[in-house]
C-alpha cells in the first residue's frame, strides 16, 4: 500500500513542486491549505493525480493544535508552510510567530497524534546558515553546521524586512532542533536549506502581479520594469525542482535522520542571470537590463553541498537551464493569463 505524506502549505511555489515529486513517485499526498477554494486550485494543479491527493484545512498554522487532525493517518510530514515576506513591517506577527509556532505545532501534533511517523522533513533556508553581518565573505565556505547568529532582540529592533525574514527562518529551524532535543520524539527530522530558489511556476497564479516572491523577483528581469541589474542580496541559487527532489530523498534516506543539508547549485548574481536571458532570448534584450555584460562573479562566499550530494545523491541543475526554463515558463504563463 502506498505511503501517505502530509505536505504543509501545499499551495506554495516550492510546495507545489514537492507535492508533484511525491505524487510522481507513487505516494499519496495530503496537503494542508487555508481554505476549500485553495484546495480546489491545488487539485487543478495536480489534475493527473486526483486519486492520490487529499486535503486538510488549516486556516492558521500558528494557532494552537493547528495540525492535530491533519497529521492523523499519515506516514511522514514535509513541512514547507512558513512566511516568505521580504517587505514585512510587523515582524513578530508576520514572520517570527507564524514561522516558529508553525514549526513547533507540526512537531507537537505528530508526537501527540501519530506514532507511525518516522521522518519529518522541514524546509528551512540558507538564511538560517548565513551570517548577514559578514557580507560577501570572500574565500569563506558555508557548511551545514553553520548558523546565523542573529538574536530575537536584534531582529525585532531592526527596520530591515530582509534581515527580519532571514532571522525568522533561523528561529524556526532552531525551534525544531530544540524540540527534538528536549522532547525526544520517536520520529527524526531533516532540514533542507536552499538559498534563492528559481524555476518554473506550477502552482495556481491569478495574474502576473500576484507571483510568489522569488518568481516575481525573476519576472522583473524580463518584463521591462527593471532598468538596471539589481544588487544581489543572496549569492547562491538552486532550481526549485532540485529542492523538491531533495525533500523526497531526505524523507526516504535512513542516513538523513536528524541531519541538516545545504541545497544549492552554484554561486550566482543578477548579472549572470541577465546575461543568460539576453543571450538565449534575443527578443527580450530591450526588456532585460544589460549592466556590465560578461563581468565575472565577484569573490563571494561559497556553499558546501557535498553532504547533500554524498548522503542524498543530489545532482544539481545548472544555472543556465534554470534560467532558460524559468523564462520560458513565465512567458507562457504571461501569455495564458493575458488571454493572448
Amino acid at each position: 500500500m502506498a505511503k501517505t505524506v502530509l505536505v504543509t502549505g501545499a499551495s506554495g511555489f516550492i510546495a507545489a513542486h514537492i507535492v508533484n515529486a511525491f505524487l510522481e513517485r507513487g505516494y499519496n499526498v495530503r496537503g494542508t491549505v487555508r481554505s476549500e477554494s485553495t484546495a480546489a486550485k491545488v487539485k487543478k494543479t495536480h489534475s493527473k493525480y486526483q486519486d492520490q491527493l487529499s486535503f486538510a484545512i488549516v486556516p492558521d498554522i500558528a494557532a494552537a493544535n493547528a495540525f492535530d487532525e491533519a497529521v492523523k493517518g499519515v506516514d511522514g510530514i514535509i513541512h514547507t508552510a512558513s512566511p516568505f515576506v521580504l517587505g514585512a513591517t510587523d515582524f513578530e506577527n508576520d514572520l517570527f510567530r507564524p514561522a516558529i509556532n508553525g514549526t513547533t505545532s507540526i512537531l507537537r501534533a505528530a508526537q501527540k497524534n501519530n506514532s507511525n511517523i518516522k521522518r519529518i522533513v522541514i524546509t528551512s533556508s540558507f538564511a538560517a546558515n548565513l551570517d548577514p553581518t559578514k557580507g560577501v565573505r570572500p574565500g569563506f565556505t558555508y557548511t551545514d553546521s553553520d548558523w546565523n547568529p542573529v538574536t530575537r532582540e536584534a531582529a525585532a529592533s531592526s527596520s530591515d524586512g530582509v534581515f527580519a525574514y532571514v532571522a525568522s527562518k533561523t528561529f524556526a529551524e532552531r525551534a525544531a532542533w530544540d524540540y527534538v532535543e528536549n522532547e525526544k520524539p520517536e520520529f527524526t527530522i531533516a532540514t533542507l536549506s536552499p538559498p534563492m530558489v528559481y524555476g518554473p511556476v506550477i502552482h495556481h497564479v491569478e495574474d502576473m502581479s500576484s507571483l510568489n516572491t522569488s518568481a516575481g523577483d525573476f519576472y522583473r528581469l524580463i518584463n521591462g520594469s527593471e532598468k538596471e541589474v539589481p544588487e544581489s542580496a543572496f549569492w547562491a541559487v538552486v532550481d526549485v525542482r532540485d529542492v523538491a527532489t531533495a525533500h523526497v530523498l531526505a524523507f526516504e534516506k535512513p542516513e538523513a535522520a536528524n541531519q541538516r543539508y545545504l541545497i544549492s547549485s552554484t554561486a550566482y548574481n543578477y548579472q549572470q542571470v541577465c546575461d543568460i536571458i539576453r543571450e538565449k532570448f534575443p527578443e527580450l534584450r530591450a526588456l532585460t537590463p544589460k549592466g556590465k555584460s560578461g563581468e565575472p562573479l565577484p569573490d563571494v562566499y561559497q556553499l558546501d553541498t557535498s553532504k547533500a550530494v554524498n548522503q542524498l545523491g543530489m545532482v544539481f541543475t545548472p544555472l543556465e537551464k534554470t534560467v532558460v526554463d524559468t523564462v520560458n515558463n513565465l512567458l507562457e504563463l504571461q501569455k495564458k493569463l493575458s488571454g493572448s
